[in-house]
């Protein structure tokens, strides 16, 4: 706790009451020349880091950017959404990301919804961000990124960055000022921008500090991209809050992994969903231990069974979370502390112990509901979301007394452990009983061909759902589905066993390779027709 920077209070305030400004500037003074994140072949030192940040700041002020006005970044991983990000925090400016896998319409609909006044685009996006940018009227500035030749109506975002000095006096910036809307995916109608301020930035930092047992010497790993919170989160302020050095890849390449850690020295690598079950099922190599890595910490929480074999095979520690971006502390579990089967651990504590932490299970009625019965999961914190940006309708469903409704379902123990179920729109409901999607899951991934999978309800003529399965299988394997149903029927109860299974090369996904599961649903009108059908072909499973 003692090596974790920027952790004394400043007067009259919480230790986490920080601007990102005065956060980056008691970090840096502790060693200017250290090499904070190398990314996209270069190595910046935490000093170089702010003086570019605060020329960037100079660049968006000359442009007439002021407090509180919204930039774009349509960018993948490269310095410029870093030079963005925190040299508009340092004069109040609010950046916003956009998934690098929108198209025109997804992208002139965050532009307008925030009302931007400039968007940053790199070379590989500029079409789409172009067409974009032309459907909203809002974008007075359009900053390029890239080499070679500078798109018409384009500024390039170097040419004004070099050209900028380093901001003389820095505008009075509060903790609770925002400091970035970030998008969410939309299941359901378009992306909701949750409104993340400095204070969450500096608590989530701090914290992340603390749970990976950070030091000056650690490497932090990140193969997630900018626009996913995560790697702001926990990647970017966890390496600043410990005075670390983070290394950033553009994307996950499971073949490449393990030479890109090697390579990177890494220490602590950040995963996400699919990340580490692909990864377990690389074929086995002599190497597999080979490398410096003393943690990863991601989400979900894994079978004991996995973790495991996950451990002894790669000689590393592994700890999962609950965690979301409306809010950077949900639960976690300790390093080398006591595991529970399927859990993601006890609240997140900050080092601060004045920063309280609490999470709760509660019915429909937002009433709190026992020990061992499952509920809405709702988180009261400090580093919570103020709301989701100009939708009162949605932050009025999501804050409520102080709480935050996650839309997620689980339940805690008798000593505080919280065991996740399921999102509320994913969970089943199959002849009068509740199904995880999760769960049914997580068992198919564990069939030694599988790869992926991913389950969904569908229609029953019986009336409530059925369950359907999409299977992919490993590379060069091959999985019938009557496999399926036999592996679920030996781990789940019958009424979880899926009954339609469709066998597939890939899964849609987003660019933070979550399951894009309302594509699923909408690929056409009939999802059963074609489908294997485990009842028709005369499968009996109820014992």
């Amino acid at each position: 706790m003692n090596n974790i920077l920027a952790l004394d209070p400043l007067p009259g305030r919480q230790s986490w009451e920080k601007s990102l400004g005065e956060f980056l500037g008691i970090v840096t003074a502790a060693d200017p020349g250290k090499v904070f994140i190398e990314i996209a072949g270069q190595q910046i030192t935490y000093g170089d880091f702010m003086s570019r940040c605060r020329r960037a700041a100079a660049m968006f002020r000359d442009l007439g950017i002021r407090h509180g006005d919204r930039v774009c970044i349509f960018l993948p991983n490269v310095p410029e959404v870093l030079y963005t990000w925190f040299g508009l925090s340092l004069i109040g400016g609010i950046t916003v990301t956009i998934n690098t896998a929108y198209r025109r319409d997804e992208t002139a609909y965050i532009l307008n919804n925030a009302e931007a006044t400039a968007v940053v685009a790199h070379d590989s996006l500029i079409d789409v961000a172009s067409a974009a940018a032309d459907l909203a009227p809002c974008v007075l500035h359009r900053l390029w990124v890239g080499d070679g030749s500078v798109p018409d109506g384009w500024t390039p975002f170097t040419e004004l960055l070099n050209g900028s000095t380093e901001i003389a006096e820095l505008p009075p910036v509060a903790p609770t000022d925002l400091s970035m809307l970030q998008y969410t995916s939309g299941t359901t109608g378009n992306p909701k921008g949750v409104e993340v301020t400095h204070q969450m930035y500096v608590a989530a930092g701090q914290g992340f500090a603390l749970w990976t047992q950070a030091t000056t010497d650690d490497r932090f790993f990140t193969c997630l991209p900018y626009f996913h919170a995560n790697a702001q989160y926990y990647s970017t302020m966890g390496t600043l809050a410990a005075g670390a050095t983070l290394i950033v890849q553009d994307r996950f390449s499971a073949s490449r992994f393990w030479q890109q850690v090697r390579e990177a020295q890494a220490t602590v690598v950040n995963f996400i969903g699919m990340m580490m079950p692909v990864l377990a099922k690389n074929d086995p190599s002599s190497d597999d231990s080979d490398n410096t890595v003393r943690l990863f910490y991601g989400s979900p929480a894994f079978s004991p069974e996995f973790l495991a074999e996950f451990e002894q095979r790669f000689g590393t520690d592994i700890i999962v979370g609950f965690g979301m971006t409306e809010t950077c502390y949900g639960t976690i579990e300790s390093i080398r502390g006591e595991r529970r089967p399927n859990s993601s651990g006890l609240p997140r504590q900050h080092p601060d112990p004045a920063f309280a932490n609490a999470v709760r299970i509660v019915d429909d009625d937002g009433l709190p509901v026992p020990n061992g019965q499952p509920g809405e999961i709702t988180i009261c914190n400090p580093a919570t979301m103020t709301g989701y940006w100009r939708n009162e309708e949605q932050t009025a469903l999501s804050l409520r007394d102080g709480w935050l409704f996650t839309g997620d379902l689980g339940w805690l123990d008798d000593d505080n452990y919280l065991y996740f179920v399921d999102r509320k729109k994913d969970v089943i409901r199959r002849r009068g009983e509740n199904i995880s999607s999760q769960e049914v899951e997580d068992v198919i991934k564990r069939h030694e061909r599988v790869l992926d999978c991913a389950i969904i309800a569908v229609p029953s003529e019986l009336g409530e759902d059925e369950v359907k399965a999409y299977v992919t299988p490993r590379a060069g394997q091959t999985v019938q589905p009557d496999e399926v149903v036999y592996w679920c029927a030996e781990h789940l109860a019958y009424f979880k066993v899926p009954r339609y299974i469709e066998i597939r090369e890939e899964l849609p996904r987003t660019p933070s390779l979550r399951v894009r599961k309302d594509l699923l649903r909408q690929e056409r009108e009939d999802l059963i027709a074609g489908c294997f059908d485990r009842e028709a072909a005369g499968i009996q499973i109820r014992r």
